[in-house]
């Protein structure tokens, strides 16, 4: 157990860890890559060090240390369709898990097993299953949906796929699939989400379009991948965000923290309760928008979540529920049935945790109702080894009347391993 008490103000300057969702990607697209391709930043965490293990296991080199965050990697790929078949561990990495098929199922020759922990083996994978097959994919899985994921490698072919539901790791597997497809690929969301396989692709030389709701891509001999700096992940700096804002008197700048569009949906839903957010200093940087966020706590209004703003926000839903508590009125979160395919099912275990620190929150199908008290208790929860319910406990202890102990806190370092330390240098230990 490790226990978070009630703390006075947040105050302080931090520079948040690397972006997770940027890192995977980066290592991916430099592995596919011809030559050397320069990563600055590259995130230090357990996932991300399995998607490391797993371009190095496919033949790609990987040159220096991601100890920290000024060091630099440098990955020497193995080109578009020079993978070698391996048997694969994804650790608890579900981003890799989901884009890594994409590449390697064009692959003529060669075969993968992807298999991964206890976590990952119950995360299902026929989202990528189904219209990887559609291409030409040859694919088996555990029950068809879970893994371990079997992949041969064989002749595919472009598509045009409406996904049901909207998801950046789906379409950028099938957009890493595209790559090595016969025709053109075509990509149909119903809403919009995170576009930073787009936007890495195209720098590296790859055929890419959007046309409205869809995006394209075209077949390729070859990826040429610019440097790559990766900024501060907004889902980290997420959790400080929340915590200034919910515990009073507190005044908490980030540094160089990614607000990609794409990804900035928790903002505007906090701004819409009331927060008190400054976004100062925008600038691009490899491609992508960063800025410095000053936040100041404030009292919270009650709202309503749903619709475009999900795929906008996914990750940092439970951190809106948390904050929700904290508000006046009663806040609604629907169409996020996505939440239930995470690390863990986000709904139940986002709803047990705020229920056992005093909280009063319903699940739905899709979703959940926060009816906001003014605050939480404290308490003891289970973070169901899904680092996003860890560190949401810890921010939950910092502003409740009686602290809360978080059982797993351990599983933090999938995303970040220096949450404690962070924490506490803007409380001043």
């Amino acid at each position: 157990m490790t226990r978070f008490d009630p703390s006075g103000p947040l105050s302080g300057r931090l520079r948040p860890p690397s972006d997770k969702s940027i890192s995977h990607r980066a290592a991916l697209i430099a592995a596919m890559g011809e030559g050397g391709t320069m990563i600055e930043g590259y995130l230090d965490a357990a996932d991300t060090r399995s998607t490391l293990n797993a371009v190095e296991e496919v033949g790609a080199r990987v040159e220096g240390d991601n100890t920290a965050i000024s060091d630099q990697l440098r990955v020497h790929g193995v080109g578009l369709r020079g993978a070698e078949s391996a048997e694969i561990d994804v650790g608890n990495a579900g981003t890799l898990l989901r884009l890594l098929p994409g590449w390697l199922a064009g692959q003529v020759g060669e075969g993968w097993t992807l298999d991964g922990d206890e976590s990952i083996r119950r995360r299902p994978v026929d989202r990528i299953a189904a219209p990887l097959r559609e291409m030409g994919a040859r694919l088996t899985a555990r029950e068809d949906r879970l893994p371990p994921l079997e992949i041969e490698g064989a002749p595919l072919h472009g598509i045009t796929y409406e996904m049901p539901i909207a998801s950046a790791q789906v379409k950028s597997c099938l957009l890493f699939a595209g790559l090595l497809a016969e025709g053109e690929t075509r990509v149909v969301e119903p809403l919009p989400s995170r576009d930073h396989t787009e936007r890495m692709l195209t720098a590296a030389g790859a055929s890419i379009d959007r046309e409205g709701d869809t995006v394209v891509v075209g077949p390729a001999e070859r990826l040429e991948p610019e440097p790559i700096t990766v900024p501060a992940d907004i889902s980290s700096a997420a959790f400080f965000v929340v915590a200034a804002l919910l515990v009073e008197g507190s005044e908490v700048v980030l540094e160089e923290v990614g607000v990609n569009p794409t990804r900035i949906g928790l903002l505007t839903i906090l701004e819409r309760m009331g927060a008190e957010v400054e976004v100062e200093n925008e600038r691009e940087v490899g491609g992508e928008p960063i800025a410095t966020l000053h936040v100041r706590s404030a009292p919270l209004q009650a709202t309503e979540v749903g619709g475009a703003e999900i795929p906008l926000a996914i990750d940092e839903l439970p951190l809106v529920a948390l904050a929700a508590c904290f508000a006046e009125g009663t806040t609604v979160i629907r169409d996020a049935e996505e939440l239930r395919r995470k690390e863990s099912d986000r709904i139940e275990t986002v709803t047990a945790a705020l229920r056992a620190l005093g909280g009063k929150v319903e699940p739905t199908a899709d979703g959940m109702a926060i009816e906001g008290t003014g605050g939480l208790r404290g308490g003891t929860i289970d973070s169901h080894g899904d680092h996003r319910i860890a560190m949401l406990g810890a921010v939950a202890g910092l502003a409740s009347r009686e602290g809360v102990e978080v059982q797993g806190m351990d599983a933090a370092a999938v995303s970040y391993p220096g949450f404690g330390a962070d924490l506490g240098s803007l409380l001043g230990g």
